[in-house]
């Protein structure tokens, strides 16, 4: 079951590819993405291959993660997300995986269900210590930090960007550096 939830992430993941760069080459977040652009014919497979783990009862780390991938292409625009479904699984994939990691993926989707006060919050719950060096923890508590109207936002751009090994992210990350200082 978990090489078919592998494949599953991985057809899943690819379904979203066209729409994730902009025609200039910048990166598209997923909240941003033109969602007609997805190949739904791989959606659909990476569906049939989610229910296929379902039916084992034997879910692992992939299953679930495909799982949440599947919640994100069931979405016909970022509001309909149901944000309350991949907590849930993000819950579950920390039982079995109980890494930083995951913990950071569950923060950032408490963010979306219930505001980025309450992302923060479960941020700050992580030990910083375990995830200075990993750049998506200081990119998204940035994004948290200007969402939610706090202070501090340029400084953990800072750190995204000092970490920060693509130039597509990079640039997006100064992009978006940019804007939380013009904020504050």
């Amino acid at each position: 079951p978990e090489a078919v939830g592998l494949l599953a992430l991985m057809v899943l993941t690819e379904a979203r590819r066209p729409a994730r760069t902009a025609p200039d080459g910048s990166l598209v977040r997923l909240s941003d993405q033109d969602r007609t652009r997805w190949d739904r014919a791989l959606i659909d497979e990476g569906h049939a291959l989610v229910r296929a783990c379902l039916r084992r009862n034997e879910p692992g780390p992939f299953q679930i993660q495909a799982a949440i991938a599947a919640v994100h292409a069931d979405a016909a625009t970022a509001e309909d997300t149901d944000w309350s479904q991949i907590v849930a699984l993000y819950d579950q994939l920390h039982a079995l995986r109980p890494d930083p990691v995951v913990a950071l993926n569950r923060a950032v989707a408490v963010a979306e269900l219930r505001g980025p006060a309450a992302g923060l919050d479960a941020l700050d719950a992580l030990d910083p210590t375990r995830l200075d060096g990993y750049q998506p923890y200081h990119a998204a508590r940035a994004d948290l930090l200007v969402r939610a109207g706090r202070p501090g936002a340029p400084a953990a751009y800072d750190r995204a960007i000092e970490l920060s090994t693509n130039l597509t992210e990079r640039r997006f990350l100064e992009r978006r550096r940019a804007a939380a200082v013009a904020r504050e």
